[in-house]
Protein backbone atom coordinates (compact mmCIF):
# COMPACT_ATOMS: atom_id res chain seq x y z
CA UNK A 1 0.00 0.00 0.00
CA UNK A 2 1.40 3.28 -1.03
CA UNK A 3 2.02 5.55 1.99
CA UNK A 4 0.27 8.79 2.59
CA UNK A 5 2.37 12.26 2.59
CA UNK A 6 3.19 13.97 5.86
CA UNK A 7 1.60 17.51 5.71
CA UNK A 8 3.41 20.43 6.51
CA UNK A 9 3.85 21.52 9.81
CA UNK A 10 3.15 25.55 8.45
CA UNK A 11 0.14 24.23 6.79
CA UNK A 12 -3.14 23.32 8.30
CA UNK A 13 -5.39 20.42 7.40
CA UNK A 14 -7.67 21.37 4.90
CA UNK A 15 -11.41 20.85 5.70
CA UNK A 16 -13.13 17.89 3.39
CA UNK A 17 -15.41 18.91 0.35
CA UNK A 18 -18.79 18.50 0.52
CA UNK A 19 -20.13 14.50 -0.79
CA UNK A 20 -15.97 13.74 0.33
CA UNK A 21 -15.82 10.76 2.41
CA UNK A 22 -14.01 11.35 5.91
CA UNK A 23 -11.35 9.37 7.27
CA UNK A 24 -12.65 7.10 9.55
CA UNK A 25 -16.60 7.13 8.67
CA UNK A 26 -18.53 4.57 6.28
CA UNK A 27 -21.62 5.22 4.55
CA UNK A 28 -23.38 3.39 7.34
CA UNK A 29 -22.68 6.04 9.92
CA UNK A 30 -23.27 9.00 7.86
CA UNK A 31 -26.88 7.39 7.34
CA UNK A 32 -27.30 6.79 10.89
CA UNK A 33 -26.02 10.98 11.15
CA UNK A 34 -28.81 12.13 9.08
CA UNK A 35 -31.32 9.64 10.39
CA UNK A 36 -30.66 11.03 14.22
CA UNK A 37 -30.49 14.45 13.22
CA UNK A 38 -33.93 14.12 11.20
CA UNK A 39 -35.85 12.60 13.19
CA UNK A 40 -34.51 13.62 16.81
CA UNK A 41 -33.99 10.29 18.27
CA UNK A 42 -31.21 7.89 18.01
CA UNK A 43 -31.41 5.16 15.60
CA UNK A 44 -30.38 1.93 17.57
CA UNK A 45 -29.01 -0.92 15.21
CA UNK A 46 -28.63 -1.23 11.16
CA UNK A 47 -32.55 -2.24 10.48
CA UNK A 48 -33.82 0.73 11.83
CA UNK A 49 -31.97 2.98 9.44
CA UNK A 50 -33.57 2.24 6.17
CA UNK A 51 -37.05 2.73 7.76
CA UNK A 52 -36.14 6.43 8.92
CA UNK A 53 -34.59 7.33 5.94
CA UNK A 54 -37.54 6.02 4.06
CA UNK A 55 -39.92 8.45 6.19
CA UNK A 56 -41.64 5.46 7.93
CA UNK A 57 -42.37 4.63 11.88
CA UNK A 58 -39.30 3.00 13.71
CA UNK A 59 -39.43 -0.39 13.47
CA UNK A 60 -40.51 -2.19 17.09
CA UNK A 61 -38.80 -4.69 18.89
CA UNK A 62 -41.35 -6.24 20.01
CA UNK A 63 -43.01 -9.29 18.18
CA UNK A 64 -46.44 -9.01 17.17
CA UNK A 65 -46.66 -13.36 16.64
CA UNK A 66 -49.48 -15.20 18.96
CA UNK A 67 -47.25 -16.62 21.81
CA UNK A 68 -43.93 -14.50 20.84
CA UNK A 69 -42.49 -11.46 22.48
CA UNK A 70 -45.10 -8.36 23.56
CA UNK A 71 -47.88 -11.19 24.77
CA UNK A 72 -48.88 -12.77 27.73
CA UNK A 73 -48.06 -16.51 27.84
CA UNK A 74 -51.60 -18.33 26.83
CA UNK A 75 -53.05 -20.10 30.15
CA UNK A 76 -53.51 -23.78 30.37
CA UNK A 77 -57.40 -22.96 29.54
CA UNK A 78 -57.06 -21.10 26.54
CA UNK A 79 -54.39 -23.96 25.19
CA UNK A 80 -57.01 -26.35 25.87
CA UNK A 81 -59.33 -24.89 24.44
CA UNK A 82 -57.10 -23.75 21.56
CA UNK A 83 -56.21 -26.97 21.21
CA UNK A 84 -59.95 -28.69 20.93
CA UNK A 85 -60.42 -26.05 18.79
CA UNK A 86 -57.68 -27.11 16.20
CA UNK A 87 -58.54 -31.32 16.48
CA UNK A 88 -62.76 -30.41 15.96
CA UNK A 89 -61.13 -28.92 12.18
CA UNK A 90 -59.28 -31.27 11.87
CA UNK A 91 -62.12 -33.35 11.50
CA UNK A 92 -61.72 -36.38 8.28
CA UNK A 93 -64.53 -37.19 5.98
CA UNK A 94 -64.66 -40.21 7.24
CA UNK A 95 -66.05 -38.71 10.85
CA UNK A 96 -68.34 -36.63 9.18
CA UNK A 97 -70.51 -39.48 7.55
CA UNK A 98 -70.30 -41.08 10.79
CA UNK A 99 -72.31 -38.40 12.43
CA UNK A 100 -74.73 -37.78 9.48
CA UNK A 101 -75.37 -41.25 9.39
CA UNK A 102 -76.20 -41.28 13.07
CA UNK A 103 -78.30 -37.95 12.82
CA UNK A 104 -80.59 -39.57 10.03
CA UNK A 105 -80.75 -42.21 12.14
CA UNK A 106 -81.80 -40.54 15.54
CA UNK A 107 -84.44 -38.60 12.79
CA UNK A 108 -85.46 -41.86 11.43
CA UNK A 109 -86.12 -43.30 14.91
CA UNK A 110 -87.87 -40.12 15.80
CA UNK A 111 -90.54 -39.99 13.21
CA UNK A 112 -91.30 -43.89 13.53
CA UNK A 113 -92.08 -43.13 17.36
CA UNK A 114 -94.37 -40.08 16.07
CA UNK A 115 -96.21 -42.29 13.67
CA UNK A 116 -96.79 -45.11 16.36
CA UNK A 117 -98.54 -42.59 18.55
CA UNK A 118 -95.30 -42.36 21.01
CA UNK A 119 -93.19 -39.57 20.29
CA UNK A 120 -94.10 -35.31 19.50
CA UNK A 121 -96.24 -34.75 16.40
CA UNK A 122 -93.26 -31.95 15.62
CA UNK A 123 -91.80 -34.92 14.51
CA UNK A 124 -94.33 -36.40 11.86
CA UNK A 125 -93.53 -36.41 8.16
CA UNK A 126 -94.83 -33.38 6.57
CA UNK A 127 -97.84 -34.32 4.56
CA UNK A 128 -99.12 -35.28 8.45
CA UNK A 129 -98.11 -32.21 10.19
CA UNK A 130 -101.02 -29.55 11.56
CA UNK A 131 -103.54 -28.86 13.72
CA UNK A 132 -106.01 -29.44 10.03
CA UNK A 133 -104.11 -32.72 9.39
CA UNK A 134 -104.12 -33.84 13.00
CA UNK A 135 -108.29 -32.98 12.56
CA UNK A 136 -108.78 -35.19 9.78
CA UNK A 137 -106.78 -37.98 10.95
CA UNK A 138 -109.52 -37.72 14.06
CA UNK A 139 -112.71 -37.17 12.04
CA UNK A 140 -111.33 -40.24 10.08
CA UNK A 141 -111.13 -42.37 12.77
CA UNK A 142 -113.95 -42.15 14.49
CA UNK A 143 -116.40 -43.25 12.06
CA UNK A 144 -116.50 -46.72 10.28
CA UNK A 145 -115.96 -46.37 6.34
CA UNK A 146 -117.04 -48.71 3.84
CA UNK A 147 -114.10 -47.99 1.83
CA UNK A 148 -111.33 -49.60 4.82
CA UNK A 149 -113.30 -52.93 4.35
CA UNK A 150 -112.66 -53.02 0.36
CA UNK A 151 -109.84 -55.14 0.48
CA UNK A 152 -111.43 -58.21 2.33
CA UNK A 153 -114.75 -57.78 0.53
CA UNK A 154 -112.32 -58.07 -2.95
CA UNK A 155 -110.93 -61.53 -1.44
CA UNK A 156 -114.11 -62.85 -0.58
CA UNK A 157 -115.56 -62.40 -3.78
CA UNK A 158 -112.72 -64.05 -5.21
CA UNK A 159 -112.79 -67.04 -2.96
CA UNK A 160 -116.71 -66.87 -4.05
CA UNK A 161 -115.97 -66.52 -7.71
CA UNK A 162 -113.22 -69.70 -7.80
CA UNK A 163 -115.11 -72.26 -5.62
CA UNK A 164 -118.44 -70.95 -5.59
CA UNK A 165 -119.18 -72.27 -9.57
CA UNK A 166 -122.03 -70.40 -11.40
CA UNK A 167 -124.10 -69.25 -8.41
CA UNK A 168 -121.33 -67.74 -6.74
CA UNK A 169 -120.29 -65.74 -9.98
CA UNK A 170 -123.88 -64.49 -9.75
CA UNK A 171 -123.51 -63.15 -6.06
CA UNK A 172 -119.71 -62.08 -7.01
CA UNK A 173 -121.27 -59.69 -9.46
CA UNK A 174 -124.09 -58.67 -6.89
CA UNK A 175 -121.79 -57.82 -4.11
CA UNK A 176 -119.17 -56.03 -6.44
CA UNK A 177 -122.29 -53.39 -7.66
CA UNK A 178 -123.38 -53.05 -4.25
CA UNK A 179 -119.81 -52.29 -2.72
CA UNK A 180 -119.09 -49.60 -5.38
CA UNK A 181 -122.47 -48.10 -4.45
CA UNK A 182 -121.51 -48.15 -0.65
CA UNK A 183 -118.07 -46.75 -1.09
CA UNK A 184 -119.56 -44.09 -3.28
CA UNK A 185 -122.09 -42.36 -1.58
CA UNK A 186 -119.55 -43.45 2.09
CA UNK A 187 -116.96 -41.42 0.22
CA UNK A 188 -118.96 -38.07 -0.70
CA UNK A 189 -120.72 -38.00 3.36
CA UNK A 190 -117.31 -38.34 4.52
CA UNK A 191 -115.86 -35.46 1.89
CA UNK A 192 -118.52 -33.21 2.41
CA UNK A 193 -118.59 -33.48 6.47
CA UNK A 194 -115.23 -32.75 6.83
CA UNK A 195 -114.58 -29.46 4.30
CA UNK A 196 -117.86 -28.05 6.46
CA UNK A 197 -115.86 -28.74 10.02
CA UNK A 198 -112.50 -27.44 8.23
CA UNK A 199 -114.42 -24.39 6.80
CA UNK A 200 -115.90 -23.97 10.89
CA UNK A 201 -113.01 -24.80 12.65
CA UNK A 202 -109.84 -23.49 10.82
CA UNK A 203 -111.07 -21.61 8.10
CA UNK A 204 -111.79 -22.08 3.72
CA UNK A 205 -107.88 -21.14 3.37
CA UNK A 206 -107.63 -24.43 5.23
CA UNK A 207 -109.38 -26.70 2.74
CA UNK A 208 -107.03 -27.62 -0.04
CA UNK A 209 -105.70 -30.65 0.47
CA UNK A 210 -107.45 -32.47 2.75
CA UNK A 211 -109.83 -34.32 0.77
CA UNK A 212 -107.61 -36.83 -0.52
CA UNK A 213 -105.72 -37.29 2.77
CA UNK A 214 -109.45 -38.16 4.55
CA UNK A 215 -109.89 -40.56 1.32
CA UNK A 216 -106.78 -42.26 1.34
CA UNK A 217 -106.82 -42.55 4.78
CA UNK A 218 -110.55 -43.88 5.11
CA UNK A 219 -109.49 -46.92 2.75
CA UNK A 220 -107.28 -48.67 4.77
CA UNK A 221 -107.52 -50.43 8.17
CA UNK A 222 -107.68 -48.92 10.86
CA UNK A 223 -105.19 -51.01 12.82
CA UNK A 224 -102.87 -50.19 10.16
CA UNK A 225 -102.93 -46.43 9.86
CA UNK A 226 -99.90 -44.52 9.65
CA UNK A 227 -99.79 -42.26 12.33
CA UNK A 228 -101.88 -44.45 14.26
CA UNK A 229 -105.53 -43.75 15.41
CA UNK A 230 -105.52 -41.72 18.30
CA UNK A 231 -109.73 -41.56 19.22
CA UNK A 232 -112.05 -44.90 19.62
CA UNK A 233 -114.75 -45.00 17.39
CA UNK A 234 -117.99 -42.76 18.13
CA UNK A 235 -115.61 -40.49 20.22
CA UNK A 236 -116.35 -36.98 20.30
CA UNK A 237 -114.23 -34.54 18.22
CA UNK A 238 -111.72 -32.15 20.88
CA UNK A 239 -113.02 -28.75 20.59
CA UNK A 240 -109.54 -26.88 19.65
CA UNK A 241 -106.39 -28.75 17.90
Amino acid sequence: MRPRAPWRQDSQRPPPATGVRRPGRTPYSVARERAERANHQPCHGRASVPCVLLGGPPVSEHNDQPGGKGRPTPSRREAEAARKAQMKKANTRKDQMKAQRAMRDSAREKQRRALAGEGSAADLPSRDRGPVKAFVRDYVDRRFSVAEFLLPLLVLMLVLSTVGGEWGSVVVVYLWMATILLVGLDSVRLVVGVRRQIRTRFGAEHVRGTTSYALLRSTQLRRFRLPKAMVPRGAPLKERY
